[in-house]
């Protein structure tokens, strides 16, 4: 049984590191996601407000994720151009940004109060 998880857990390391090496994206989002993770421990955040940040950072990343992976199986199912594939990366697209700026918000909500007593 262990063996099954270690090898779930390779598997999962793999396609982490795939993704950091390949998706320009998404390494970008984790070094923001870093740089805000150090902002919410020099700024006096409460613990629910930590908790609110960590679950958007992780659900951009997590769009993100699912992002890549749409986008590489319809590489593969349909290589070259495609209308239709194209809708559906756009579609795809979307919904990370929509994601992103929810996460701006919240964010904005959240950090305002301790920044604007900084200014």
């Amino acid at each position: 049984m262990i063996t099954k998880i270690g090898r779930s857990l390779k598997a999962a390391f793999n396609g982490f590191k795939d993704v950091l090496v390949f998706e320009h994206v998404f390494r970008t989002m984790v070094i923001f996601a870093a740089i805000i993770i150090t902002a919410m421990f020099y700024l006096p955040t409460t613990r629910t407000e930590k908790a609110i940040i960590l679950v958007m950072i992780f659900a951009v990343l997590l769009i993100e994720l699912v992002n890549s992976v749409i986008e590489r199986v319809m590489d593969f199912v349909h290589p070259g151009h495609n209308e239709k594939v194209g809708e559906i990366k756009d579609l795809m697209a979307s919904i990370s940004l929509v994601t992103s700026l929810g996460a701006l918000v919240i964010g904005l909500m959240i950090f305002w109060p301790y920044l604007s007593g900084l200014l």
